[in-house]
């Protein structure tokens, strides 16, 4: 009895052991395939329950000139600038994402109107492991952004987001973001390869 415990403990060990050595590198060109369709509804909605953003957001693979590029709104960008080694140390993901990874995501920007913003929060790879959202379920790291966001016009508020990323689809299924009450989801409704 003795033995079979000690076999059953060792083969946890190892299963546990190898599932926090698991690691993701950013995905590269040769990931992606023509025709491949990611496609997200998003929610934000303020503390008195108004909407203040609802609709679905799609990216699609697609072939131009023989070249592959993502479209989105906004237009098409080729696969070489999207899968560009990111070595930042402060980037959204900071590959390679593994269990316990920690960081510093930083972010500048402008917003059309000309007001200049920083988001900076610290990161930490919390969880990988089967999530469910309405695409279905994917092996998925939960990872956890806490920090704050500041804008030239005065404002400033504590952050959380938590993004669950699926290596298999080279993007997240599922992102929260509470701020001073207003929550925003988004979350993959449909896959398609």
């Amino acid at each position: 009895m003795n033995a079979k415990f000690i076999i059953f403990a060792l083969s946890l060990s190892s299963f546990f052991t190898n599932a926090s050595n698991e690691k993701t590198y950013q995905p590269i060109q040769a990931d992606y395939s023509e025709g491949e369709k990611w496609v997200w509804k998003y929610k934000g909605v303020t503390p008195s329950n108004e909407i203040r953003a609802q609709g679905t957001d799609t990216k699609q693979i697609v072939s131009k000139s023989g070249t592959l590029g993502m479209l989105t709104g906004k237009g098409i960008t080729s696969l070489r600038v999207l899968t560009k080694p990111n070595n930042s140390t402060t980037a959204r993901y900071y590959w390679p994402l593994y269990v316990g990874k920690t960081w510093v995501f930083e972010e500048h920007w402008e917003s059309e109107d000309g007001t200049k913003g920083s988001t900076i929060q610290n990161a930490k790879v919390i969880s990988y492991k089967d999530e469910t959202v309405e695409a279905g379920t994917y092996k998925a790291y939960t990872i956890e952004y806490t920090g704050k966001i500041i804008n030239s016009r005065g404002y400033s508020a504590d952050t959380q987001d938590i993004h669950l990323y699926a290596p298999k689809l080279k993007t997240f299924i599922k992102l929260t973001q509470r701020q001073k009450g207003y929550l925003y989801v988004e979350e993959l409704i449909e896959y398609t390869n």
